[in-house]
């Protein structure tokens, strides 16, 4: 009698925490697959009878490619060559599509595919962000550290200091010589229990370091320019007023933090080529520029090779690479054009990336497979994750942490900080990372999961 209790509970919880997909997500689910099917379809019919062209089209596309290697590696009458023969070749694939009536047979299948995506995306929609629970205790002294300069002067733009004060807030206004890391802690001396910072990524590490030192709880207000803190966390970037509601109604979530030789970073840390644009003086008034200046001297062919030396997860020493990306919790970078977010920041764990591209011939391979969505499957390409990392030189490392330029000793020790930071946020923020939202309907999980839904059951991670 008792064993069939048990049973009959279990089957219970189980029916109660995995319900069925809705008639609606059944029916999303069915359209995203056939019109999925019908776009691949449509292309390869498409192909058969446009076959030259399409021989052409690659050939042309290919020759971009392989040019726009050389305008990135080369500098001088090499790289101003490329850069003819690169729009050259573009231009002939525009009009050869043109003139073959192609353009009709992109826009169809484009079409379909947008479909797909968009029902995809409605059958497999994130299930809530992480659980709201009771609201937060209100705090008796609140704090907001503010930078009016960061982000094209966003803090004085949506005058916050005003609405700071309006709301019971002390506004703590960042001076140019001011340190901010003394600024948060004269404010807890004074017996602030609740901190918040609004700025950029950066300001928003070293804000984190105090809170999390102190155990106290921090308030992100995205007041900087790209926000990327924000964006994982689930807040919206263009509400900056709306942040300032989690002072009086938030609820508290705890993530990780990383740091790099004591240095705590909240996105991540870069080393290679990135971080040696960055370090130029010239970089913040003329990136493009600067970027251009430097490469040559970093992925060209005389370039001496990046003494970045490090352990891959096979045990393999590797002994260069031309970017290594750390970061606080994976990225999703399943391809090179979603940028990265992630789907979580509370895993544990570092995601580690490093990238090796050594010729054009490789560059081709790279954006052949990035088509597809495959990047990742590229040889040069290693992601892995850990709970340390360790990066060896023989002199001191550029390296870019959270968007700051910085020099720092070798080794170079990254580490993960388990669940060291609250943070507060809005009741009313969206709540879920864009990582946690996206669906690449080429990807074998995703198709999995659709069909999944389509025959009424729910689905596993995608």
């Amino acid at each position: 009698m008792a064993t069939n209790d048990h049973r009959d509970n279990a089957v219970t919880k189980h029916v109660t925490t995995r319900p069925a997909p809705s008639t609606a997500r059944r029916a999303a689910a069915v359209i995203a697959l056939a019109t999925a099917c019908l776009a691949v379809l449509y292309v390869i019919l498409a192909a058969l009878d446009r076959w030259a062209v399409l021989v052409i089209g690659m050939v042309s596309l290919a020759i971009v490619v392989l040019a726009a290697w050389y305008v990135l590696s080369r500098s001088g009458l090499v790289r101003l060559l490329s850069t003819g023969l690169a729009a050259a070749s573009l231009l002939a694939f525009v009009v050869v599509m043109i003139a073959s009536n192609s353009v009709r047979v992109l826009a169809i299948s484009g079409g379909l595919a947008v479909v797909s995506v968009v029902a995809a995306g409605y059958a497999l929609r994130a299930t809530p962000g992480p659980s709201r629970g009771e609201a937060a205790t209100r705090a008796t002294h609140p704090v907001l550290l503010m930078n009016l300069k960061s982000g094209g002067g966003k803090a004085e733009r949506f005058r916050l200091v005003e609405k700071c004060r309006q709301r019971g807030i002390e506004p703590i206004v960042l001076t140019p010589e001011a340190d901010l890391l003394q600024l948060a802690e004269d404010a807890l001396a004074r017996g602030a229990d609740l901190i918040g910072m609004a700025g950029g990524d950066g300001s928003h590490a070293l804000a984190a370091s105090v809170a999390s030192r102190h155990k106290i709880p921090l308030v992100v207000v995205p007041a900087g320019t790209r926000n990327h803190f924000a964006l994982d966390l689930g807040l919206d970037r263009n509400d900056v007023v709306g942040a300032l509601n989690a002072y009086s109604d938030g609820f508290d979530r705890t993530i990780d933090l990383a740091e790099v030789n004591g240095r705590v970073f909240v996105n991540n840390a870069s080393m290679g080529l990135y971080a040696k644009v960055v370090q130029s003086s010239e970089y913040r008034d003329a990136k493009i520029r600067t970027a251009a200046a430097v490469l040559p001297t970093v992925i060209g062919p005389k370039a001496t090779p990046m003494d970045l030396r490090f352990t891959l997860p096979s045990g393999e020493e590797a002994l260069t690479s031309q970017l290594i990306l750390v970061s606080n919790n994976p990225y999703n970078l399943s391809d090179l054009r979603s940028g990265g977010t992630r789907a979580q920041m509370d895993s544990g764990v570092l995601g580690i990336v490093s990238l090796q591209v050594r010729s054009g011939a490789e560059a081709e391979k790279l954006a052949a497979l990035e088509s597809v969505g495959q990047g990742h499957r590229f040889r040069g390409w290693q992601e892995w994750t850990a709970t340390e990392f360790e990066v060896r030189a023989s002199d001191p490392v550029a390296i870019g942490v959270d968007g700051e330029a910085l020099t720092m000793p070798p080794p170079l020790q990254f580490r993960i900080q388990p669940r060291a930071l609250t943070v507060r946020l809005p009741r009313g923020a969206p709540g879920v990372s864009p990582a946690a939202r996206v669906v690449r309907i080429a990807s074998r999980s995703a198709l999995a999961a659709l069909w999944h839904v389509a025959r009424g059951r729910q689905p596993g991670p995608t």
